[in-house]
């Protein structure tokens, strides 16, 4: 069942990531991008099958089974492009629903030669006779769990057996410098993911009084997203009081008492692009002194890590930066001593007691996606700025404050940058624009 992408967008969008790549590839070269997995659950079920992300960008193709297959050198130029897809019969049209047929695929993609995934050996048996170079896919993201084998695995063992002497190459390290980079239309879709997120925030906000359920705040958001054609990007996280010290917590089951701060951290999926907000609402309303102090000094980092947020520096200057401000803040609430902060080095910061995660990362199809680890920044990149300070021992955990920037948007480099807040409640975004004066 393919994931809810109401707004396609158009094939132009594909055919110029497409045109990225092969500018990376040295001559002779194959490159095999495969859909993802339909997850097996207990017995004979299955989950909702989740796009492949980097068959999706290359291709806008979110239907399982399928592959894409590039060679830029092919001898016949109808080669040079290959897209595979399931043909459809009248079990799967009974049993699965629709499935794509050639013309649909090539209206999506904008890949002209559509193949039906039976013809798929023969075809890559002819490009490997005249390829040099192999690109295979891998998940190579830095926090990937790897304990399941995937297709692109598989296929790639096989290639390895049949053709040994070829030359094989990694295609993961081409494609996150190629996706960390978003073009307008992928921009567009990834503000309206927040807007969707706001909007059920929104609706949380009119429900949030002493004795509701997590879990019926989670109800709201799921339902809010559901009627303006979204879905959860990631398991939401709706933490009252102790549990929002949980960096993962997921239960979503306790209840929210006067007195609690309840930290809800959620992103709606908008046409494969996720937002991702973290947002603290006291649940009588008001914050106490203490809460407003934490709150306050996390809105002082955010404010300052935004700012510094620009093409050319790298993530990890940006983040000690982030991690020197906390700790000062720490000092100032109390939380830490003179003593720790003199022993605060880059390995062991002393505000990783109270501020012990990253500050930020590259937001587009997935919550964490894909972006070059040591950057630097460059325009086009969308970043998410996301300080906080936790302290179970009070009960209380603050992320990023309340209408503040959810996602940098640099534009050209040598631009100065403008942040755009909006109301409470609301994602703001920080846009690098020309500068005045």
């Amino acid at each position: 069942m393919p994931a809810m992408r109401p707004v396609p967008l158009d094939s132009a969008v594909f055919k110029a990531h497409r045109d990225a790549l092969r500018t990376l590839l040295p001559p002779g070269s194959l490159v095999v991008v495969h859909a993802a997995d339909v997850p097996p659950t207990n017995g004979d079920g299955t989950l909702r099958p989740v796009p492949a992300a980097d068959l999706f960008h290359l291709s806008g193709i979110e239907q399982e089974e399928s592959v894409l297959v590039l060679a830029p050198d092919a001898t016949d130029p109808a080669q040079r492009e290959l897209l595979f897809v399931r043909q459809p019969n009248e079990s799967t049209s009974i049993w699965e629903g629709h499935k794509l047929s050639k013309e649909e695929a090539a209206a999506i993609s904008g890949v002209r030669n559509v193949r039906w995934l039976t013809e798929l050996p023969g075809a890559l048996h002819a490009l490997m006779c005249e390829s040099e170079r192999v690109f295979l896919n891998a998940n190579e993201h830095e926090r990937a769990s790897l304990d399941v084998e995937p297709r692109d695995t598989r296929l790639a063992r096989d290639l390895i057996a049949r053709y040994p002497l070829h030359r094989y190459e990694r295609l993961a390290p081409l494609m996150r410098r190629l996706r960390a980079v978003k073009s307008p239309a992928e921009v567009e879709l990834i503000r309206r993911a927040i807007e969707i997120t706001d909007a059920g925030l929104r609706r949380v906000l009119a429900m949030l009084k002493p004795g509701v359920k997590e879990y019926e705040l989670e109800a709201e958001l799921i339902g809010e997203f559901t009627r303006r054609r979204a879905r959860m990007g990631y398991e939401p996280i709706v933490a009252a009081g102790k549990n929002a010290c949980v960096l993962h917590y997921v239960a979503n089951d306790a209840e929210c008492r006067a007195g609690d701060v309840v930290l809800i951290d959620v992103g709606a999926s908008y046409a494969n692009h996720s937002a991702d907000l973290t947002r603290s609402y006291p649940v009588n309303g008001r914050f106490t002194p203490r809460q407003r102090a934490v709150y306050d000094a996390v809105l002082r980092v955010l404010r300052a890590s935004t700012a510094r947020l620009r093409p050319g520096v790298t993530p990890r200057e940006w983040k000690r930066a982030a991690q020197l401000d906390m700790t000062e803040e720490l000092l100032q609430l109390g939380l830490i001593t003179k003593d720790e902060v003199a022993k605060d080095t880059p390995e062991e910061p002393a505000c990783r007691k109270y501020f012990m995660h990253g500050l930020g990362h590259s937001l587009g199809l997935g919550v964490h996606d894909l972006a070059p680890v040591n950057g630097p920044f460059e325009p086009g990149w969308v970043v998410t700025v996301e300080p906080g300070i936790y302290i179970p021992e009070e009960g209380l955990g603050i992320p990023k404050p309340v209408g503040q920037a959810s996602a940098c948007l640099p534009k050209p480099v040598g631009q100065a940058s403008a942040c755009l807040p909006k109301p409470v409640g609301q994602a703001s975004a920080c846009h690098l624009e020309t500068p005045t004066g």
